[in-house]
């Protein structure tokens, strides 16, 4: 089991939740709002709250996922992983070509994976994660230059709010 006090969220970025414009992570607020109501529902059967959407090229909303692995006793399913999932079954393509994944935690490496082999355009991640994280904390994973798709990636949209939520949840356990 870890303990709250082992887990930093997202404390590198100031500007994540402040109120002033920001606009590179303004037009990602709603639906890092999305993602947040979506990683409550982990909750309930003890997963950690991380949730997360897949927005099509146009912006529409194309799935949700939250932790499972819990629920159903997968390791892999993670929140990020099961909105790829249930995109590109809905696109009836496993490239996510111009689709951008919003999730309350940076991805950790398996979920790196799986955004850079799907072909995504951007991540957009709310808390950082110094443990786990692999898309700019403790790993770049998505960024390497040696793979062949870097998607753009946004990180701190929501960034209190997202930390808070985790930081709530390890608490009361």
């Amino acid at each position: 089991m870890i303990a709250a006090h082992d887990l930093t969220y997202g404390t590198r970025d100031p500007h994540g939740s402040g109120t002033g414009p920001d606009p590179v992570r303004d037009p990602w607020r709603e639906p890092m709002r999305l993602a947040l109501r979506e990683a409550a529902l982990a909750v309930p059967a003890g997963d950690v709250p991380v949730g997360a959407v897949v927005l099509g090229p146009d912006g529409d909303l194309l799935s949700t996922g939250h932790n499972e692995r819990e629920a159903v006793g997968d390791p892999t399913a993670h929140a990020e992983v099961l909105a790829l999932r249930r995109a590109a079954a809905r696109l009836g393509e496993w490239r996510l070509t111009g689709c951008t994944l919003v999730v309350t935690l940076e991805p950790c490496v398996m979920c790196a994976g799986a955004l850079v082999q799907s072909r995504v355009a951007r991540v957009v991640y709310g808390a950082g994660d110094e443990k786990a994280g692999a898309a700019g904390s403790l790993w770049d994973l998505v960024r390497d230059r040696r793979l062949n798709h870097r998607p753009e990636v946004v990180r701190g949209v929501l960034e209190a709010e997202c930390a808070r939520q985790l930081t709530e949840f390890f608490r009361e356990r």
